[in-house]
């Protein structure tokens, strides 16, 4: 009697675990997946998870590996300190992988390591040539000189600068005087010598920065020639232009080409042919837009001609690559607010020529291949709204998905999430828009709920099935909010034409799309339309701050996260001035009518609504003074407001401790205007 006792008791606990609804401080409780890469043999896949200490307020990366099958999951690489970036060496004996800023190495199952190189102030990246001859890698060479430098008398001025040109900032940091660089080195199991800066004495960097990484360079497969991404401009010009460029270095002659200076636009992510006739490169064609469409070129290095095997594709592609074949090629894009694996090949009929081997209402982020028996084996990173990153493998030709690590499996178990449903909504000019639903867990349709719209960033990024742990719809719906999140005007996934109607055009038809969502959810019955929100973050801030101005009374409570608030300061102060010089129409004495039409500033004598304003320090992308501004100005109207303010942090919050804060002031601050 008393087992059936113990055992009902564990049910109902069970039962009782699994009504819990998801908290700020239960999302920093997820393993975060990334780089999944299968062996050569095809037999394991070794991935990295990072996991975050709420208490140190900073995050740890460790490596796993798991059985193709989805046994045997270990951890391989779990010391103190981050590991991370692992890859299999080309003959499959061996897994490189960064420890400590510097190469190391190890047997599959974990032992053995061994440190590859040592290289002052470390390194970023690296990687193998297919025959190992080599190994190339990334590291910082400090070419200029601060002030206290170069006037050895005043040693106390290190903090100052002397700057002939812009671009001296960039994303969350100033430049530091030094380039990064790329270095190749002889290899023999393990063993490095003769290193060599490949970009000697040049004031650029490779990969681009901030966000560019090893996807950005690759050796030949007879180990000759490497090639990588660079924009060769710096100050002023750097700041105005995108046009990045495919440079191909000769190993053995020691001499450098660049093979897309005809392309004036972004040229990254080249890929050598498996029969090294050909390369292929993501691409796109107009300088300034860092928005436009991104194609896949692919170069015949002989004939030195370039194709666009994309151009009946409507739709941006992601990472690309070469089939064992040298024809086919595998690639990801963004495909109805969701992003698919797609194939490419040249002997279908279609006039796109392009397949999808996935078809899934997900995410899939990354993948990585290789061939048994002439069989393709392929893993895939996949998330979706509900779901955390994991590793599946993808069963080609069959679009079969079957997931093998299971990082977070255990507390999913515990948690119960909102139902995610898909609507299409008519926009004003007649148009059908994607909106995805998030319900609140338990939702009961009799109830009457407060309502989110959800304003998107970038402005040309996709609402799709992310899981954010930044601006995580289950999160927001864990605290009984209705979510709305359309992809307006201005997102990728709906073909190039939709992309584009945001340029020039920031508060026109996108806000009336905005509009057309919530306006179109608001007939549900279970809304309650005098309870209604929206938040944002950097376009979707400025959204926020726009509608403000605009929303005849629609909202009761607004949320902005450095987002744009006036237009031609945020010209003056930022530091990608491709950007607005492409969606603005140029700066705003050239073209002020963008300026005049669409600033929200123009607009706070309309204001009347509670707001949140929070913003970053280290925000270069949308400085601090936008968020400061709109404070001010809500406060001088007696507007209620409040500023959350985080010194350490850029564009986005990325420390525990800061994530939970910011959670905390956001519910706080939609808790006493959407539920009182």
């Amino acid at each position: 009697m008393k087992k059936i006792l113990i055992a009902v008791a564990l049910l109902v606990s069970t039962q009782v675990m699994a009504q819990t609804r998801l908290t700020p401080e239960t999302l920093m409780k997820f393993g975060r997946v990334a780089e999944p890469r299968v062996s050569p043999d095809g037999k394991k896949v070794v991935y990295n998870v990072r996991n975050m200490d709420i208490a140190a307020n900073k995050g740890n990366s460790d490596i796993f590996i798991v059985d193709i099958n989805g046994q045997n999951a270990t951890a391989i690489a779990n010391e103190v300190g981050d590991e991370a970036s692992a890859k299999w060496r080309p003959d499959g004996k061996k897994i490189g992988y960064l420890k400590d800023g510097q190469v190391w190495e190890m047997n599959p199952d974990g032992t053995g390591k061994v440190q590859v190189t040592d290289v002052k102030d470390g390194i970023s990246g690296f990687g193998y040539s297919p025959k190992m001859s080599y190994i190339w890698f990334l590291a910082d060479v400090k070419l200029d000189k601060n002030p206290a430098e170069i006037y050895p008398d005043l040693p106390k001025v290190e903090g100052a600068r002397i700057i002939d040109g812009l671009f001296y900032r960039h994303w969350t940091a100033w430049h530091d005087y030094a380039y990064s660089h790329v270095f190749i080195a002889n290899y023999a199991d393990g063993k490095v010598s003769n290193i060599k800066d490949i970009m000697s004495n040049e004031r650029f960097d490779a990969p681009l920065q901030p966000n560019g990484g090893e996807e950005q360079f690759a050796f030949s497969p007879d180990d000759k020639k490497i090639a990588y991404t660079c924009r060769k401009l710096n100050g002023t010009s750097e700041a105005v232009s995108t046009n990045s460029d495919i440079y191909v270095y000769d190993v053995t002659a020691g001499t450098t080409e660049n093979i897309s200076e005809f392309n004036k636009g972004y040229d990254t992510n080249p890929r050598f042919a498996p029969d090294g006739k050909k390369m292929l490169w993501l691409s796109m064609e107009r300088d300034g837009y860092e928005a436009d469409k991104n194609r896949i070129l692919v170069y015949d290095i002989a004939a030195k001609t370039h194709n666009d095997v994309t151009k009946h594709f409507d739709n941006s592609v992601g990472k690309a690559e070469w089939d064992m074949d040298s024809q086919r090629i595998f690639f990801l894009a963004g495909i109805q607010a969701t992003e698919q694996i797609m194939m490419f090949d040249p002997k279908l009929r279609s006039m796109s020529q392009v397949v999808p081997l996935t078809d899934v209402v997900a995410d899939i982020t990354d993948f990585d291949f290789t061939y048994v028996n002439k069989k393709p084996v392929m893993v895939a990173a996949m998330m979706n709204i509900s779901l955390p990153t994991e590793v599946f493998t993808l069963e080609v030709g069959k679009k079969q998905l079957t997931q093998i690590t299971q990082v977070n499996t255990q507390l999913l178990s515990t948690l119960k999430m909102g139902k995610v449903e898909k609507r299409m909504v008519k926009t004003t000019d007649g148009k059908d828009m994607l909106v995805w639903v998030i319900l609140p867990p338990d939702f009961d349709p009799n109830k009457k709920y407060p309502v989110l719209l959800y304003c998107q960033g970038g402005p040309q990024s996709t609402v799709s099935q992310f899981f954010s742990y930044r601006w995580n719809f289950q999160l927001m719906a864990a605290n009984d909010y209705v979510i709305v999140a359309p992809n307006r005007r201005g997102l990728p996934s709906f073909g190039q034409a939709w992309n584009e109607e945001i340029s020039g055009d920031w508060g026109g038809q996108c806000m009336r799309d905005y509009l057309s969502a919530i306006d179109e959810v608001s007939k549900e019955s279970y809304v309650n339309k005098d309870r209604l929100g929206a938040v944002g973050a950097s376009f979707g801030g400025y959204s926020v701050y726009w509608l403000a101005g605009h929303h005849e009374k629609r909202f009761k409570a607004f949320i902005s996260h450095c987002g744009v608030f006036d237009l031609e300061s945020m010209y003056g102060t930022t530091e990608e001035t491709w950007f607005p010089n492409f969606d603005l129409g140029g700066p705003y004495w050239k073209n002020p009518d963008s300026y005049q039409k669409f600033s929200p500033h123009k607009f706070v004598q309309n204001w009347d609504t509670p707001i949140l304003v929070i913003h970053n320090e280290k925000d270069f992308r949308v400085p601090l003074g936008q968020g400061m501004e709109a404070f001010s100005a809500a406060q001088l109207q007696n507007i209620p407001s409040r500023f959350l303010y985080f010194p350490d942090e850029g564009h986005w919050i990325t420390k525990p401790q800061n994530s939970i804060l910011w959670n905390r002031i956001f519910f706080d601050w939609l808790d006493k205007y959407l539920k009182k």
